[in-house]
């Protein structure tokens, strides 16, 4: 497994397995195979309405807690405060933990008083600025934010957001609301990179891959050849 380190040193696994449609009677199983085939990032959301399915598919998968990044979002209909506060607490319930690894406010605009946006974005954030103190939540961060969502948040912020969860896939890759991210501190992390499979079948992609994996095999074999025709050093 490899990482990627936040700005708060919290290591986060680079690939992650999204939970969003895992909702059915199976969902638990669902889960399970997915920590048995190695993926020890786990990617949920209150909105999901899947939270106790993937708690209990970690509590019968027998990997420790402690060996799985688990990320869950507050939902646009709770972006205050106590609703903020309500939503996490529903989650470490839901989720069977003590404590979350990420969490996101998952869209800057809420449903009702868009006009106060900013207000609902900034209270919303002091509670998860609160739980990240306390220690409930190792990083906290948002999804969906844009420049012009992040800069009145940011001006406000005790403490800056540690991950921006944006759709990003060939096709569309949010060029400015990437690099601004960045330039902020923020780390990247795609959501939908496969664009919900419809990347597997771009005509393009699949050139692009046919060409890569025919030249990663002529590599291959010329080192196999290289290595055959060398001498030996040693015995």
């Amino acid at each position: 497994m490899e990482y990627f380190t936040l700005y708060n040193g919290v290591k986060i696994p680079k690939v992650g397995f999204g939970t969003y449609k895992v909702i059915d009677q199976s969902a638990q199983g669902i889960v399970e195979t997915a920590l048995s085939v190695g993926y020890r990032h786990l990617d949920t959301a209150r909105m999901y309405m899947n939270e106790k399915e993937v708690g209990a598919g970690m509590a019968a998968s027998g990997i420790a807690r402690k060996d799985i990044f688990l990320t869950t979002k507050v939902w646009r209909d709770d972006l205050s405060y106590d609703a903020t506060m309500a939503s996490v607490e529903n989650s470490l319930k839901d989720l069977q933990t003590d404590y979350l690894d990420l969490c996101l406010l998952h869209w800057p605009m809420p449903e009702t008083d868009r006009e106060k946006w900013q207000e609902k974005d900034l209270s919303a954030w002091r509670a998860l600025e609160k739980l990240y103190k306390e220690k409930v939540i190792r990083s906290i961060g948002v999804s969906n934010f844009l420049p012009h969502h992040l800069m009145p948040l940011m001006k406000e912020a005790e403490i800056t957001p540690m991950v921006n969860q944006l759709e990003y896939h060939p096709g569309y890759c949010q060029a400015h609301a990437v690099h601004y991210s960045q330039q902020q501190g923020l780390l990247v992390e795609a959501w939908s990179p496969l664009g919900r499979t419809r990347v597997l079948e771009d005509p393009l992609v699949l050139e692009m891959a046919e060409n890569t994996a025919k030249h990663l095999q002529d590599q291959s074999g010329a080192g196999l050849d290289n290595h055959i025709a060398s001498p030996k050093s040693d015995p």
